[in-house]
């Protein structure tokens, strides 16, 4: 999958979301920044993007998905 592929997936799948890709092969690093992610434990916030690029890995497409996941105001105080 292309990187444009994997952002317009996730930012389908996870509302109102911010996302940067940068893909190695099929290897994916994301950072997702979305309002839905409030009050949401992290591997809640991860089964929700895991849910959008679901068919890319279990095709093999994306073999491994590394990502860190922000609500505006948790990234708003990391890059303050």
């Amino acid at each position: 999958m292309q990187a444009d592929e994997i952002k317009a997936a996730v930012e389908a799948a996870v509302a109102n979301s911010e996302v940067q890709v940068a893909v190695d092969g099929n290897h994916i690093n994301l950072v997702v920044v979305s309002p839905a992610f409030e009050g949401l434990l992290p591997v809640k916030r991860q089964q929700l993007v895991y849910a959008s690029l679901q068919d890319a890995i279990a095709s093999g497409a994306i073999h491994a998905v590394h990502m860190k996941t922000y609500t505006p105001e948790q990234w708003a105080s990391q890059h303050a």
